[in-house]
């Protein structure tokens, strides 16, 4: 079962600015040897390396920074990018049906935690409503909006986050995740676990390290039985990163996120739910006015909006 308290660590281990001299090394090399590979170029004069050190040391964190068998998952992400032509993908992907996407996966609510991660929020009884439309959707085209609502995540709102204050200098490269299973029933669970399977396994294999705190709260008796479902879905380091609150979850999340900063459902003074557009604060709204509809990147303090 997934612990019951919150991690008490240093949030940012293995990111930039929070390397040890082995780490640092291991990243030197894993740039060497993704470069023989022809699978990462170099910054070089004015133009950009092809991956940032945040993407990098995501694969590297993923796997213990283990060279091999980081590679190796490094290697099978980018052929897998390629196969599913993601860079296209994600710029041409009609705005109407993205946000209308947003509908069935985690949310960011337009808020931080206490270290500057973006705040997601996944209320599973508001799919029940919802899911005959999201089972008429044909698999491939589900998979399509999985991948670009990913990319929103590691295109837009993270370099976002990253450019808001934030507790350290260090780039913003994972998330906090509030999942709500209040009114959740077993069947509706059961009836869901394709959909949410679908979403893990891609996150793992292809967008490893994005998550750095899962609070599940209002969890039903039942919970155990889906946990015993869910649990193969995640290596294990991502397992002990899940942790199932009380019924009263506030006390606990006010040690990761500003009262102001979480929903009121929850115990904080935040009006917000899962169904709203995400609630910029002061600082976001001054760097990017409002939220971008439809696939967008953050680039250098500047909101490009690409379909």
């Amino acid at each position: 079962m997934p612990q019951d308290t919150l991690p008490q660590f240093d949030f940012f281990s293995g990111h930039v600015g929070h390397l040890s001299p082995d780490q640092e090394d291991t990243l030197k090399t894993f740039k060497s040897n993704l470069t023989k590979a022809n699978l990462y170029s170099p910054s070089v004069d004015l133009s950009k390396a092809s991956h940032d050190e945040p993407t990098l040391l995501r694969f590297l964190r993923a796997r213990g920074f283990n060279l091999v068998t980081a590679q190796k998952q490094f290697s099978e992400a980018e052929t897998w990018r390629k196969e599913h032509d993601v860079d296209k993908l994600y710029a041409t992907f009609d705005p109407v049906e993205f946000e209308s996407a947003k509908r069935f996966y985690p949310r960011w609510t337009g808020r931080r935690d206490k270290q500057g991660l973006p705040l997601y929020v996944y209320r599973l009884a508001s799919l029940g409503p919802i899911q005959k439309e999201l089972d008429s959707v044909p698999a491939a085209r589900r998979y399509q909006r999985i991948v670009a609502l990913y990319e929103l995540m590691v295109r837009f709102a993270f370099p976002l986050c990253s450019h808001l204050p934030h507790s350290t200098t260090t780039p913003i490269s994972t998330t906090t995740t509030i999942i709500d299973l209040q009114d959740v029933s077993l069947g509706s669970m059961w009836s869901l676990r394709s959909h949410l399977q679908e979403a893990s396994r891609l996150a793992t294999a292809n967008y490893p390290e994005t998550l750095n705190t899962i609070a599940i709260v209002n969890s039903p008796s039942f919970f155990p039985t889906i946990w015993g479902w869910i649990k193969g879905w995640f290596d294990e380091g991502t397992r002990n990163k899940i942790h199932v609150l009380g019924k009263d979850p506030s006390a606990k999340l006010r040690e990761l996120i500003h009262v102001k900063d979480f929903p009121k459902i929850y115990g904080g003074d935040l009006e917000w739910i899962f169904e709203d557009e995400p609630a910029l604060d002061e600082e976001t709204i001054l760097a990017i006015k409002e939220m971008p509809k439809g696939p967008a990147i953050y680039e250098g303090g500047v909101v490009a909006e690409l379909a």
